[in-house]
């Protein structure tokens, strides 16, 4: 329901002037049909603004109007299109139907004109980088929109005191990032890497009938951060008869926690020392920098596994070396890691008992299109101060 509102928001954004109408090309996948890093895995703090018109998801229509040519667009400054890091080449054709685009070079190129154009940023893979420098160059900046949920490589409060507003795209990255954090709970509990080696290596004659996982099914499954994505992954372990303890900030609703079976603890301590698998799923902020490290490792099971699908620099890594290689827990598995990717000499990519995986958490054709969007969406009720759907404030 909560998303069915938000995105029914989608249809009341009145249209710049001659600009083609987006109600309908923007409303979200999982309204509209049935059933790289950095933004990946995180829930950020929001605010989100509701239309009483709107309850229910109820269609609103908006005025017909001829589309605008390129030039009278607003402006959006990107990377660029294409290439390593640049915005891929089916998203800038969504954004070309409602902004001009800008890539990075040619503002670089001609600042003086470019500047006056660009009313918005398209953040996409946490680039292009948002310094203070280009905030100063940018007159007529309104917003920045982030495609994804995490934003701690973006400095709020600096934006906030330029007059620019911030916005991110927790709707889309929800199911896909629960997924990945089921994949790697999965992968590591039937040693699925370990697996395929073997199987596919020259050396293997035979397979060895002691070589063994561990269930998921009926196991304690211990998730910290219990937001939109931590909500999906419940859901999705309830599915394995799992026994679903969770902490958080703010304790669920009783309804929530009966849907799902989730049992609250209010000390994390308590979690950590019941599970079979902890999964990671909080924003990175000072106060979950280093969540977990010696000590909390030290109070799981030496059978538990560990699962981040948040940040990487939420967990002391030195520690988790040394806890994967004393058999403090008997596993990890991560998305994300600090840096990303690690050095190629780094200690973690020595161990046998540890999955990491590219920050794919959101890497799905489908994520990454809802996610341009509802980034799209968000940038356009701020040029057209409407309510916006997801605003990120700083602290």
């Amino acid at each position: 329901m909560f998303r069915n509102k938000a995105f029914s928001l989608l249809k009341l954004i009145p249209l710049m002037s001659g600009q083609s109408n987006v109600a309908y090309k923007f409303i979200h996948p999982a309204i509209a049909s049935p059933g790289h890093r950095c933004h990946r895995s995180v829930e950020h703090r929001q605010r989100y603004t509701m239309c009483p018109d709107s309850a229910g998801g109820r269609p609103i229509s908006a005025p017909q109007t001829k589309v605008m040519a390129e030039e009278e667009l607003p402006g959006v400054l990107i990377l660029d299109i294409g290439g390593t890091h640049g915005v891929l080449e089916n998203l800038a054709a969504l954004l070309k139907k409602h902004f001009h685009l800008i890539t990075m070079k040619e503002f670089l190129e001609n600042k003086k004109e470019m500047s006056k154009k660009i009313q918005s940023v398209f953040v996409f893979e946490c680039r292009p980088a948002i310094d203070r420098e280009l905030l100063e160059s940018l007159p007529n900046l309104k917003v920045i929109g982030n495609s994804g949920v995490g934003v701690d490589h973006l400095d709020l409060k600096m934006i906030s005191n330029f007059g620019v507003k911030v916005t991110n795209t927790p709707h889309a990255v929800a199911d896909s990032t629960a997924d990945i954090g089921m994949t790697l709970m999965l992968a590591s509990a039937r040693r699925l890497v370990e697996g395929c080696q073997i199987a596919i290596s020259p050396d293997t004659r035979y397979f060895a009938v002691d070589w063994l996982g561990v269930e998921v099914t009926r196991a304690t499954l211990g998730i910290i951060g219990m937001g939109s994505i931590g909500y999906k992954v419940a859901q999705r372990a309830r599915a394995f008869n799992m026994r679903i303890l969770y902490h958080n900030r703010n304790r669920r609703r009783k309804e929530e926690e009966k849907a799902v079976g989730a049992h609250y603890c209010e000390k994390m301590e308590d979690l950590l020392q019941q599970s079979d698998f902890v999964m990671l799923v909080v924003n990175l902020t000072p106060e979950t920098h280093k969540l977990i490290g010696k000590k909390e490792l030290g109070l799981m099971k030496p059978t538990a596994t560990l699962i981040n699908i948040s940040r990487g620099a939420v967990i002391d890594q030195d520690a988790l070396v040394e806890a994967l290689r004393n058999k403090v827990i008997r596993a990890a598995a991560l998305d994300v890691t600090y840096p990303e990717p690690l050095p190629r000499d780094h200690p973690l990519l020595k161990l046998n008992n540890i999955i990491i995986s590219p920050h794919i958490g959101t890497a799905t054709v489908q994520a990454i299109h809802m996610m341009a969007e509802e980034a799209i969406a968000n940038m356009l009720a701020v040029l057209n101060g409407q309510p916006i759907p997801s605003e990120v404030f700083p602290k």
